[in-house]
């Protein structure tokens, strides 16, 4: 299960639901991007979009043709069981009516009772499944009753799922995988009642297979069926009136689990023994968890310590009490119960397998029950029968579990919820590796590249009984899809965040800020779970939340949601796009009195004089010594800077030949020779592509070439951007880091914000987030001119351009 990581921190360094998409014949929804930003996505997609099919049209088209749905992207095959290996037994797809007799989707109602697990290690799901019966109109959410075998039958069902912010409408056929004619996985306790079966299958299908669903957490479950936000409690570590929370959670239809940890550490996805439960245990090998992983990384001095546990397939795991340890249990009551005068608190839990319970005190058949009276039985629904639920004391569920999830509800739950109110901010962002992957504070080279949000606390609470002026809220941080592409070898990422105080700026912090100043708040731990959330209590104030990943360069999606009692506003901190105002380049009509006069000035001093091929070699030889001169030398007295403008004509003369203009191959020459001469540069010189955006950027007649006045330009701008590199390759390597290439832009004049960071990262650097000096000028050249171009476009000022086509090919073409 969750690997944690303390959080001992160094002091110094919109609400509402929304409509939903749905998940039919096509995969995408709820799926993320897959991509970097939709600018770029958007252009490989087709231009004529076909809209999906909803259930309704796919259940109407199949009555129409009398037909049985048949789901294309999750097919009754072995692709949608299991990725990591072919399976050792043969499974059957039978439909319904082909496993049973007069099938039913659900029979009196949907409740805790109906479900059984089946031979795959979810029980972390079925016991969210289980505490969802309690809430009838959660229930009617996630599973429309408006399904039968019965009534306009046609194979066909659907259920629908909170997904990162958006509730989604999964289709699918009701072929289902059998053994022996049995089911092989969840089931009811009627073998003619199908909903469980089927909802576990449309969850299969969200995260692309049947395998992906083993082992993970109740809290996963539990939001994707509500919406809401989960806190997650230390039973050894929690609060006084703990069990005051918890009957505050049952009555506002908060859903809980619970569980124990093994001897290994916390863990669920246990599994009931049975024949082909040993066959499936060895065909579905957990490879990303089947044995713990100690880290051989030495965190001596570190803000931040992990603490490695894990999440194995695993069997036979009951105490002598009945319990199960690394086990997910319901809890699906919290009451009071007069026994023999005395009021004792009671804690009723199911078991997702259907059976093995709780055989102490308060059990079902114990001695206890004789003493409480028949009235008080009918109202705690006690029953003498082996269906995997039993109550237990409270002191007992205190001594015996380990772990403890409240999933509470949120606005977007339902229509109208009576149970409690929230603000809710949700934002969605990624960390991208070499550019805002920066992991947590213990790299502070990095850590401040990570995505920023800021939080602004506006209203205190309305607490009479709290003389503090405080505003009390709450952090979820979720990454997405990690569990849907674990066939591509993803795992969860360890993650947290942190909170600190700021004022006065809309621009992305810098290294400094977070190295002189301490964060105000943070989650406890950095640990390896879909969704970390922590409570908080804070000054009305300006704030900035920094969500992270433990170690840098890990690269996914989240989604950042800020729950507050009273008004807060949440929005990520973003640069304004902009440059320092470009000076202008020699216009066009200048271009042919420039070169005339050179021309003219060649002619008065070398009349008569015959240039030769080899001659011409040997004087552009002699021009980069004299390059190399002005290369390094720095701005002079007037006088010096007309001697060197004198220099400038005769070596450009001397290489331009008798067009007078030098083109991108002749540009390379040139600045080939001078980096070979610049041994602190460690570059192999420049790409020929690189010199062609440079001649595009200087190019103000569209020759392909540049004449005297660009050139001098150009080699401004080159030496300008050479000490900035130089700045910025601390080692002498002729390189720089990515991370470090934000703030060599900036130096440069340039404020981008995170997605064109991510794009530049994409685009430059290497494998190992290195940026060479070739890449580096190319960089500043693309962005020196696209944002010429811009400007030039852009006549009233307003910061929008329209373009046509051929405008638009023109000059995405030539840049």
């Amino acid at each position: 299960m969750p690997t944690a990581i303390n959080a001992a921190v160094a002091q110094q360094t919109a609400a509402g639901s929304v409509p939903s998409a749905t998940i039919g014949t096509t995969e995408g929804a709820g799926g993320g991007t897959g991509g970097i930003y939709s600018a770029i996505i958007s252009r490989n997609q087709p231009i004529i979009s076909i809209k999906e099919k909803t259930y309704e049209e796919l259940h109407k088209k199949c009555l129409e043709k009398n037909i049985l749905y048949e789901d294309p992207d999750f097919p009754p095959n072995e692709s949608s069981l299991f990725y990591s290996q072919k399976s050792p037994v043969k499974f059957e797809w039978k439909r319904p009516r082909e496993i049973c007799e007069n099938p039913r989707f659900i029979i009196g109602g949907a409740n805790r009772t109906d479900i059984c697990q089946g031979e795959l290690g979810n029980c972390w799901f079925l016991a969210a499944i289980a505490c969802l019966t309690l809430n009838k109109k959660l229930l009617c959410r996630v599973i429309p009753h408006d399904q039968s075998f019965i009534q306009n039958y046609a194979g066909i069902f659907h259920f629908q799922f909170w997904r990162y912010g958006d509730w989604v409408d999964v289709v699918i056929d009701d072929c289902l995988p059998t053994y022996n004619n049995q089911l092989v996985f969840t089931k009811s306790s009627q073998r003619n009642e199908f909903w469980s079966a089927l909802l576990e299958k449309a969850y299969a299908k969200l995260h692309g297979s049947y395998e992906a669903l083993k082992g993970g957490n109740t809290t996963e479950a539990m939001e994707d069926f509500t919406g809401g936000v989960t806190e997650f409690y230390e039973i050894k570590d929690a609060p006084k009136d703990i069990y005051k929370i918890m009957k505050h959670a049952t009555d506002r239809g908060s859903l809980m689990a619970s569980s124990i940890d093994d001897d290994l550490g916390f863990s669920y996805g246990s599994a009931p023994r049975s024949n082909i439960g040993e066959l499936i245990a060895r065909m579905v090998k957990n490879q990303e968890n089947a044995q713990i992983t100690q880290s051989t990384v030495d965190y001596q001095g570190m803000e931040e310590r992990p603490a490695w546990t894990i999440v194995p397939m695993q069997y036979e795991t009951r105490m002598s009490c009945g319990l199960v340890k690394g086990h997910a249990y319901s809890v699906t009551a919290v009451e009071e119960v007069l026994f023999k005068g005395e009021k004792i608190r009671l804690v009723r839990l199911r078991n997702p397998w259907g059976q093995v319970e709780w055989n102490g005190a308060w059990s079902d058949k114990s001695e206890e029950w004789d003493s409480v009276n028949e009235e008080e039985k009918i109202r705690l629904q006690h029953k003498v029968v082996e269906d995997g639920e039993f109550w237990m004391s409270f002191q007992d569920f205190m001594r015996h579990f380990t772990k403890l999830e409240i999933c509470n509800l949120t606005p977007d739950t339902l229509e109208v919820d009576k149970f409690q109110t929230w603000t809710v901010s949700v934002n969605e962002g990624r960390w991208v590796r070499g550019c805002s992957a920066g992991g947590c504070r213990n790299y502070p080279d990095t850590f401040w590249t990570n995505p920023q949000y800021r939080l602004k606390l506006l209203e205190e609470d309305d607490d009479p009984e709290d003389e503090e002026v405080i505003c009390s809220f709450l952090v979820a941080l979720m990454q997405k899809n990690r569990r849907k592409e674990r066939k591509l070898g993803a795992n969860l990422y360890t993650i947290g965040f942190a909170i600190y105080e700021m004022h006065g700026t809309k621009h992305h912090l810098q290294k400094d800020f977070f190295l002189y100043n301490a964060s105000k708040a943070r989650s406890k731990t950095y640990i390896n779970m879909r969704e970390i959330s922590e409570r908080f209590r804070l000054p009305p104030s300006e704030y900035v939340i920094i969500p992270s990943t433990y170690d840098p360069h890990q690269e996914g999606e989240f989604i950042l949601r800020v729950f507050s009692e009273k008004r807060s506003l949440s929005e990520e901190v973003e640069n304004m796009i902009e440059a320092e105002r470009p000076s202008p380049i020699i216009f066009v009509s200048d271009r042919a009195n420039s070169n005339k006069e050179l021309t003219a000035d060649e002619n008065a001093g070398k009349d008569g004089e015959k240039t030769q091929a080899d001659e011409k070699k040997v004087s552009a030889a002699r021009c980069v010594s004299s390059f190399l001169v002005s290369f390094q030398r720095s701005s002079t007295k007037a006088h010096e800077e007309s001697e060197e403008q004198k220099q400038f004509r005769n070596i450009f003369r001397q290489i331009a030949g008798d067009d007078m203009e030098i083109n991108a191959e002749e540009l390379r020459n040139v600045l080939n020779n001078v980096v070979k001469k610049h041994k602190d540069l460690r570059s192999e010189g420049f790409e020929l592509e690189s010199c062609r955006s440079m001649i595009a950027l200087m190019d103000t007649d569209g020759s392909g070439k540049i004449n005297f006045d660009e050139f001098r330009h150009l080699w401004d701008k080159i030496k300008s951007w050479q000490k900035i590199f130089k700045r910025y390759d601390t080692d002498h390597s002729g390189t720089i880091n990515s991370y470090e290439m934000r703030n060599a832009v900036n130096d440069a004049g340039f404020r981008l914000n995170n997605q064109l960071y991510d794009i530049i990262t994409m685009r430059y650097a290497d494998k190992n987030m290195n940026i060479d000096f070739d890449s580096f000028i190319c960089c500043f050249v693309r962005l020196d001119a696209m944002f010429r171009a811009f400007h030039a476009f852009d006549k009233d000022g307003d910061g929008i351009i329209k373009l046509n086509v051929l405008e638009w090919l023109q000059l995405t073409l030539y840049a």
